[in-house]
Formats: C-alpha cells, structure tokens, sequence
C-alpha cells in the first residue's frame, strides 16, 4: 500500500506524466519516470494494473493559451493597477520580466505623473516585455478621463485597464477603437487592448459588444477617429479582454465569484454568437484570490486569465508605506469593510478597505451620513460640526476649504464655480478632501494620521495571510510580487492536478490540497 505522503509526492510532481494504477480492487498512484511506472515498493511490479495516464501539467498551461499568444505572457496571471500608484512601475517592470502582466496605478495621480510612469516603462520593458496602464471612470471629472485617455492613446500604450466604469464613455471606447486596421487577410487588427474590469453582466454586455454607432459618429465627428476606424469598431467588442472582478479591494460589488462568473461566461457565448464574432473574447476572474486553492478554482470555473490585487498591495515592490504594509500582513478574513469612495462620494459609492488597525472607514461613513442630512456646511449644527472637526478630520470647515480652493483652482476652476452655485457640492470637496488625503497618508506612511489610513482591501489579504502563515512569505519583505505569483500559480498547478487524479477515482489525501509557499524562481 502506498502512504498519504507517498501520493502526495507523487501528485505534486505535477510537471511530469502521472499513472493511476490498481492494485486488487484498489486504486493507486504510481509516477512515470521515462514511461516506466515505478511502484513504492520493491518487488511488487506485478502487482498494478494501469487504469490511466495523465499527461504533465505546467502553470502556464492553467488558462486560456490565446491569452498568453496575445499578450506575449509566459503565465495566465495579471498583477492588477492599485490606484495612486501603489502598483508602481517597479511592480509592473518585475512582472514583465517574469513573464506575467502587470497594469500601472494611474488613477487619482495627476496627468504629469502618468506621463512620467509611461515614459519609464516604455523606456525599460518597450514593446517586447507586456505591460498596461490603468484608465479609471471619472464621473465627476470627464474632462479628466479624456485627458489620460488621449495620453495613453498618444503614448502608444498597447494595454489599459478600464476599471470602475458603469457605462461606455467617449474616453474609453475611443481607447480601443483608435488604431484599428486591417491586415492583408482581411483580418482586423488591434494595437492596443481594453481590459474591462466589470462586476455586473449589464456592464460586461456593453464590453463585448460593439461601440454605440452614436458614439463613434461622434468621435468620427470631433476628429478623435477617422472614419475607417469607427467602422472597423463597429465589428468588434470594446473589450476582448474582460475581468469579472468579484469580491475585491477598492471598488466592488461584494459578489460571489462562483454566482458571477460563470453568468458572464453564458453571457459572453450568447454575446459573440449573435455578432459572429471570428475570434474569442477572454474572461478573466479577479477578486478574493489569496490561495493557490481560489486561483485553481478560478480556472476551474474556466477564467482565461486571474488578477490579483491586495495581495500585491503588500508585496515589496507596491508604493505602499511600510507600516500599511505591516498592517496588511497581519490582516484576517474579517478584517476588512466597506467606506464611502473618495472618486464617488456624491453618488454614494463604496470600497472595501481594511478595517483592523484603523478609523478610517468608521469616519468616512459619519462624513457621508453628514452630507445626505445637512443642505450645506453652513447647516451643520455647531455640535456636529465640531466633532467633525475634532474627531474626524482634524482640522477646520475653514482650514480644510481654503486648501480645497487652491487645488480646485490650479485643477479645474469649474468646481469653485458650482461650488458658489451649490452649496452641497462644497460639503462634498470639503468631505472627498479626508477621503483623498487618507490614502495619500497610508502610501506616505504619516505617522501622525496613520488611525486615518485608507488602504484597499478585501478577504484575499486575510485568506493570503493564513495561508502564508510559518513560511517564508510570512514575513512583508519576502512577499515580491514575482513569488506571491509564482505560489499562487505553482499551487493552483498542484491543486488542480490532485482533484483531475480524484477524478479517475484515485484516493487522493487530503494533504494533497494543500501547498505550503516555497522560494520559486
């Protein structure tokens, strides 16, 4: 008889062909060395009969192969763009170098410092290493969206990330029509690839499909495409790269990943059938992805592709303070909870922070609850404002709107206009000032604020931990955004090759589920 730790060496070799063999009525394991199948014990050849053969697995092979032939990755896995430039070029550049994405944190960074990341990356990795840039929906700032769009779109960056948009702006569909042609096979051709990051399948619907006429007619109009490129858009998704994120860090809709992705799959099969689409529409999974056993799952439910998150937040290489870092290794699954979000206070939309060892997302809830009683600053009676002040945000109404004014001023003058026309709109820039300001001090590592940091979290940080726990990548300076994806990979690999042998009735131990994080490289 085999033991539990002989088949569990001979399932984690999972690089090499793999017999499940008989012996009596019982199934074995057994592993190939040169096609010979080698028993655990001396003298007992006779003793097996072969019932199959796996063939290899490699980490490479988990996801869909046109994703790795698009993009020029050597992995299915993209290190996903943390906002305001927590996903640094250091990070971009180690997981190009490794053979894996990596998207650049543009959003909430102003237009000179996206430009300045581009020109880096462009310079160290070019066009044969693949990397992307994150383009975030701006609701209040369309003019903004425009401006990045138009700088990507001019930079000749060939990959962006479209994060938080709930509808097709202008902006982004002008990002994945501009360029479009065609080959000498007729084939249409892309030069640069949008990947929509969604979490509802009315906004993936928009994604996979063609740009609105009107839309493009519009751009065609401005002079923002020619006429040939609207048409060609007009027959191909926005999107053919689409990530169903589902519960995450920052922006989300808290959804389950085994509700939500495979309705996106369906979805995107009705989607290209109607279009007669020639070529395929990949669907990522992003969200909750901490372990190499939520990794395998991903690919399991079919994702061409995983990208992660938080988990890269506290990995060395992220623009993460060290003490947000500390605070997210020694994060659980709980510690996390949704706060008003600084980009769309106004409409009342959320993000998941981390909870454990900060105020941060108690006292953005009481600045929201203030801006949905009160009509103004003004109205605010003065025993609530104080404690505003004093509790939460540490300064004046006054302070904080004459630093609000200055920035709005070099910024967009607009605002201080409708400001005067609108008091409301001035208690939100005054609130959104706690809200930006507490991610800037959690990247900074202020230490005067650090009970106000706002760092972007979801249980994958929690999951990771456990799962990291008594290994090397306990401990933050050996968490690189390379080995965090190298393990999550290597394990989902090991997993996934332990549940095929279950399935060929072979009696997998339960140990054979799991994959203690190991130096890979």
């Amino acid at each position: 008889m085999f033991t539990p730790s002989e088949l569990h060496a001979a399932i984690a070799r999972f690089r090499e062909p793999t017999h499940v063999v008989r012996r009596g009525s019982e199934a074995q394991i057994g592993v190939a060395f040169g096609g010979e199948v080698l028993p655990s014990r001396r003298g007992e050849e006779r003793a097996y009969a072969l019932l199959a053969t796996l063939p290899a697995l490699y980490p490479e092979w988990l996801g869909d192969r046109s994703f790795c032939e698009v993009h020029g990755v050597r992995f299915p896995y993209a290190a996903g763009e943390m906002a305001n430039g927590i996903a640094t070029t250091r990070l971009v550049i180690a997981a190009a170098r490794a053979g894996m994405l990596g998207f650049f944190g543009a959003a909430g960074l102003r237009l000179e410092r996206v430009e300045e990341a581009v020109r880096e990356l462009q310079a160290t990795l070019g066009d044969t290493l693949p990397w992307g840039v994150n383009l975030i929906h701006s609701p209040n700032e369309p003019a903004l969206e425009e401006r990045v769009a138009d700088l990507l779109i001019r930079r000749g960056v060939a990959r962006i990330s479209a994060s938080a948009f709930m509808a097709l702006t202008p902006a982004v569909v002008r990002c994945a029509a501009s360029g479009l042609s065609v080959d000498p096979s007729g084939r249409i051709v892309r030069k640069r690839h949008v990947f929509a990051k969604i979490s509802r399948p009315e906004v993936a619907r928009r994604f996979m499909s063609p740009a609105p006429g009107e839309v493009l007619r519009a751009l065609a109009g401005r002079g923002l495409l020619t006429q040939a490129e609207a048409e060609l858009a007009a027959r191909v998704p926005v999107a053919e790269d689409v990530t169903v994120e589902a519960d995450s860090g920052g922006h989300t809709d808290n959804q389950a990943l085994t509700a939500l992705f495979p309705t996106i799959l369906a979805l995107r099969d009705e989607i290209a059938a109607r279009h007669a689409y020639t070529r395929p529409i990949r669907v990522g999974a992003a969200g909750g992805l901490g372990t190499p056993g939520a990794v395998a799952a991903a690919f399991a439910l079919g994702a061409a592709y995983v990208l992660t998150g938080s988990v890269n937040q506290a990995c060395v290489e992220s623009g993460l303070s060290e003490h947000g870092k500390k605070m997210l290794a020694e994060a659980e699954l709980a510690d996390v909870m949704m706060a008003p979000a600084a980009d769309m206070f106004e409409l009342g939309v959320k993000v998941q922070v981390l909870k454990r060892g900060t105020m941060f997302g108690v006292r953005a809830a009481r600045l929201y609850e203030a801006y949905v009683t009160y009509p103004s600053l003004q109205a605010i009676p003065a025993a609530a404002r104080s404690r505003l002040e004093k509790d939460v945000l540490h300064a004046t109404f006054d302070e904080i709107w004459a630093e609000t004014r200055l920035f709005w001023g070099k910024r967009d003058p607009g605002e201080l206009a409708a400001c005067e026309r609108d008091p409301k709109r001035q208690m939100a820039l005054v609130f959104r000032w706690y809200l930006g300001k507490a991610s800037k001090w959690a990247i900074d590592g202020d230490p005067d604020r650090r009970v106000d940091y706002q760092i972007w979290c979801g249980p994958a940080m929690g999951a990771f931990n456990a799962w990291t726990r008594g290994s090397f990548l306990a401990e933050p300076a050996n968490r690189t955004v390379v080995q965090v994806g190298l393990n999550l990979l290597e394990g989902a690999a090991a997993i996934t090759r332990a549940q095929q042998l279950r399935t060929y009735g072979a009696p997998v131990p339960p140990s054979a589920f799991g994959f203690p994080p190991r130096a890979l490289g």
